[in-house]
């Protein structure tokens, strides 16, 4: 049989959202800029996503801004505000485990003469609050954390912080990586005293290739892609409509089922970390006192002591269970992962760690399979790795 448990790099496009976007594809395929009835009925699906996502998340329609994805919503925030507020100040905050997405347009940042303070995290990836707090300053104008941790499902206090920080500099921008989180948590960017909010739709059973940002209303910020002005003029370049149309239907089905998914992908998470519990030198990693409920429900890290994350994984390859060895976005290069070192996690381990991860038609059986899978290569790699 087959287990795919790679869903945090991608998942299987719905059936429902695969047909609403073969509608746009093959039926109302105007271009929305056009006048004519094709363009409006384009224009159409764009708006009744915005509406969806908007009702989601609580917020106005006209707050949401359509991207090509998780990547370019994280170059939108953190470039087009930074350049925006660069008068008024040149210092950005951010955590020692965001995503490449985050952490390398803020290295562009630090060359274009801006400075980024990286706070550290807890052993379970939690932010230092009262660090990250002190680190406000007079120049500070920026504070990207992620809600999700990626690899390892740490669960970021959003609220906590954005209270604390505007409490110290109330004109302060809080942007939130949520490309983890949403579809799986609540979210309520105002509630929570998020301005900018980053989302990808291939996360949540959309498609490749969509994404939005949240951008509050007031927000000062700059565009990054300039042209005919679409999308308020914050996104130039004519819409893609098929993908916006997935990602609207997408997010109304992940929220529909909310707290249905969540149980299940809990349980399924539960079950995979007690059959690594009873396996000799393996680790669970990030699980804080409270419990696997404290994490996100579809993210597991495990480090298997004695074998190569890549040697387990291409093992388990051949067993027809996909895993990863960490972040999708950037498991093509060799590096270490530098959430693992940030948390803590022991030198012997930083190389023998993988990444499991659900989605909504992940079955108990699938799981079940690839920890039998696991329990069967181990003693025998372990054998290899030793001689």
């Amino acid at each position: 049989m087959e287990a795919y448990l790679d869903n945090a790099a991608t998942t299987k496009v719905s059936t429902a959202v695969l047909e609403k976007m073969n509608q746009v594809y093959v039926t109302d395929f105007g271009n929305p800029s056009s006048m004519h009835k094709k363009g409006m009925e384009a224009e159409q699906y764009i708006k009744e996503s915005k509406q969806k996502i908007a009702g989601i998340l609580k917020c106005e329609p006209s707050e949401i801004i359509f991207t090509s994805g998780g990547t370019e919503s994280n170059n939108m925030a953190l470039i087009g505000t930074a350049l925006a507020n660069r008068r008024t100040g040149n210092h950005i905050i951010t955590t020692r485990i965001e995503h490449a997405s985050v952490y390398e347009p803020l290295l562009f940042l630090e060359e274009m003469g801006f400075r980024v303070t990286f706070v550290p995290v807890d052993a379970e990836g939690r932010v230092d609050v009262d660090a990250l707090v002190e680190a406000v300053c007079d120049e500070t104008i920026l504070v990207s954390v992620m809600y999700v941790n990626n690899e390892i499902g740490s669960i970021e206090p959003i609220a906590e912080i954005a209270k604390k920080i505007k409490e110290k500099k109330k004109d302060l921008l809080f942007h939130v990586d949520a490309i983890q989180a949403f579809g799986k948590m609540k979210i309520q960017p105002a509630r929570e005293g998020i301005d900018l909010l980053s989302v990808s739709g291939h996360k949540i059973h959309g498609p490749k290739g969509s994404g939005f940002l949240y951008v509050k209303n007031k927000t000062k910020i700059r565009p990054v892609l300039y042209g005919g002005g679409q999308e308020r003029g914050m996104r130039s370049g004519t819409e893609n409509v098929p993908a916006i149309a997935g990602i609207g239907q997408a997010s109304a089905d992940m929220y529909a089922s909310l707290e249905k998914n969540r149980a299940h992908l809990f349980e399924l998470k539960k079950a995979l970390a007690a059959r690594f519990a009873v396996m000799p030198d393996v680790t669970v990693n990030a699980v804080p006192e409270e419990g696997i409920e404290a994490t996100a429900p579809h993210v597991l890290s495990a480090s298997f002591l004695g074998v190569r994350s890549e040697v387990l994984l291409h093992a388990l390859e051949e067993k027809g269970v996909y895993v990863s060895a960490g972040s999708a976005c950037s498991s093509n290069h060799p590096d270490i992962s530098g959430t693992l070192v940030a948390i803590g996690v022991k030198k012997e381990l930083l190389d023998s760690t993988l990444r499991f991860s659900f989605s909504v038609e992940t079955t108990r059986e699938e799981v079940e399979y690839a920890a039998d899978c696991v329990e069967e290569l181990l003693p025998r790699l372990r054998r290899f790795f030793r001689k």
